[in-house]
């Protein structure tokens, strides 16, 4: 049997997805850490046994694998070399080929297949395409949501992912877009108006080499850098987290739990983080005219009643401030993929290359 490849790398986790010549998905592995702050060699060597391993789960070798695709945070050039990319911290991680240094670790593993470089962002925007288009077919797809917003006729859309970071990704006429110089789809890095921003602090976390960005407000470390601000503040001075013995970012991460419980606090930071997105996406769709806007990336776990909540305040947000020739969108769509977005695109783009 002939088997693809789709590889995602994130600064914390990494999975391997692999699919057949039928264009179905046999696997998606479970998310096994990424051992970036040890270097990028370390983290080839774990893919390249994550792949190795799931492939025998199949009964399958690396001998038959047609092509595989690796996607990254980044900024990255089109042939993967990566640049100064903040979510991968060792200082080896800068200007290193990780497409290339996967091509001959897979070799020396008797891998002889073709591998293409694609962003994170740009890789997730096509995994929610093929998904929801059905061109790659994933029985473990989760059930459309009936408040879903699915145009009859879908051919382009962008994606927006909340994680540790925030990226993005554009489909157009059913295709990727990668940019001149595979640079496509960094929404994190605009600027967001001054009153995206609740607090003149909220506005001085500097993300890359700018301020008052997209990331700056819309992420986990946009959330972090925001709670250790409000629980400074006297009104918030009795608040459970200030008890804590832990960092403030461990304090954030409990942020879904408390707001799922009715935590003032919580539901504050998030309501935020879902207003500054709106705005984000209406000057993302001022630039594209997209059939959809997808929100994905770790907000995707939100309970159901968080969500519903978090869309909603992002779509009065994005309509407050939208010209009367951009309030025809149908509403914000919540990735049917959410974190395996990314590795199932980068499992689309490798049918591209035979």
């Amino acid at each position: 049997m002939a088997y693809f490849v789709g590889i995602d790398v994130g600064g914390t986790t990494s999975t391997v997805a692999i699919g057949d010549e039928n264009r179905e998905i046999l696997k998606i592995s479970d998310q096994f850490p990424t051992r970036s702050t040890e270097g990028p060699i370390a983290t080839v060597e774990d893919l390249t046994n994550a792949v190795i391993s799931e492939l025998q789960s199949l009964s399958g070798s690396l001998a038959d694998v047609q092509s595989v695709v690796i996607a990254t945070p980044g900024p990255a050039t089109l042939d993967g070399v990566l640049l100064s990319t903040p979510n991968l911290a060792h200082p080896d991680w800068v200007n290193f080929a990780i497409r290339e240094n996967l091509q001959t670790r897979l070799s020396a593993s008797g891998g002889s297949t073709p591998i293409r470089y694609l962003g994170d962002g740009q890789a997730a925007a096509l995994g929610e395409y093929v998904i929801r288009t059905e061109s790659l077919r994933w029985d473990d797809a989760p059930a459309i949501d009936p408040r879903d917003h699915q145009p009859d006729k879908l051919d382009s859309l962008f994606f927006l992912a909340v994680g540790t970071g925030l990226g993005g990704g554009e489909v157009s006429r059913g295709k990727v877009v990668r940019g001149r110089e595979g640079r496509a789809g960094h929404a994190g890095h605009v600027f967001l108006p001054y009153d995206a921003f609740r607090y003149d602090h909220d506005r001085q976390l500097k993300v890359g080499n700018a301020y008052s960005t997209a990331e700056s407000a819309i992420s986990l470390t946009a959330l972090t850098h925001q709670l250790g601000y409000r629980l400074s503040l006297p009104q918030w001075s009795d608040h459970p987290l200030n008890s804590l013995e832990c960092s403030i970012k461990d304090k954030a991460k409990q942020l879904r739990e408390l707001a799922a419980a009715g935590d003032p606090l919580a539901i504050e930071l998030f309501d935020d983080q879902a207003a500054a997105l709106g705005v984000a996406m209406l000057i993302i769709n001022y630039i594209g005219d997209y059939d959809l806007l997808v929100i994905g990336g770790g907000v995707c776990d939100l309970s159901d009643d968080l969500r519903r909540r978090y869309v909603k305040q992002a779509e009065l947000a994005y309509y407050r401030h939208a010209l009367d020739g951009f309030r025809n969108l149908t509403g914000l769509a919540f990735s049917r993929c959410g974190d395996q977005a990314s590795v199932i695109g980068a499992l689309a783009e490798a049918y591209e290359l035979v």
